[in-house]
C-alpha cells in the first residue's frame, strides 16, 4: 500500500506457530485501538484466544491494549512469559 498505510507485524513463540508465520506486513489505513486489532487477530486464528491474554509491543516498547496502533508502526505479538 502507498503512503505507509501498513504495519509490520512480528509474531513470537506459540503465536508464530499458530499463525504459521513469524512476520508479515498488514494494511492499516487509519489508527486502530490495540484491543480491536488483537480481537481481529484472534478471529483470524481462534487458537490464540482470548485476546486479553496476548501481549504486544509497538515500535519496540511494551504497549497495553488501550494503546493505539498507527500506520507505519511495528507491532510485536507474544504470549505472557512464565518463569519457574
Amino acid at each position: 500500500m502507498a503512503n505507509g498505510a501498513t504495519i509490520d507485524v512480528l509474531y513470537f513463540a506459540q503465536v508464530a506457530e499458530h499463525l504459521g508465520v513469524r512476520q508479515e506486513t498488514q494494511p492499516l489505513a487509519e489508527p486502530v485501538a490495540a484491543s480491536a486489532w488483537l480481537d481481529a487477530l484472534v478471529r483470524r486464528c481462534p487458537a490464540l484466544g482470548p485476546a486479553s491474554r496476548l501481549k504486544l509491543a509497538i515500535n519496540q516498547e511494551h504497549a497495553s491494549h488501550h494503546d493505539t496502533i498507527r500506520p507505519g508502526d511495528e507491532v510485536a505479538v507474544f504470549e505472557p512469559v512464565t518463569g519457574g
